[in-house]
């Protein structure tokens, strides 16, 4: 078993430029990838897609979340607490508001894998 401290490890995040969110992988094996987003006030991670499900649990907030409601790209005000699910290939996307945004995303299967699965 492994325990994480994800408040630690958001504030410990590195950005690879400075107007991106800043990332640390928690947790990396076949099954799943789980990441910490840190989003300093009104940064953006973008709408795009991953061909494994996404898991989004929102630890700090408030911020927003974008994917498809009804069929239309939309975003929605979460807080801390929500978990927000999307499907293999939906699009997704976070902002953060005036606020630090931190985010926990678990993508199963790990990036990679889902496509070589449907490669095999």
């Amino acid at each position: 078993m492994q325990i994480y401290d994800v408040p630690a490890l958001a504030d410990a995040a590195v950005s690879a430029k400075p107007d991106r969110a800043a990332t640390a992988i928690v947790h990396d094996s076949d099954d799943a990838r789980v990441v910490v987003f840190r989003l300093d006030p009104r940064q953006i991670v973008a709408l795009h897609s991953s061909d494994s499900s996404v898991m989004l649990s929102v630890v700090r907030g408030p911020g927003y979340v974008s994917g498809l409601i009804d069929g239309a790209v939309s975003e929605i005000a979460v807080s801390s607490g929500a978990v927000i699910a999307y499907q293999p290939n939906e699009p997704h996307g976070m902002r953060a508001g005036p606020n630090v945004l931190v985010i926990v995303a678990t993508i199963a299967p790990r990036p990679g894998l889902a496509r070589a699965s449907q490669v095999a």
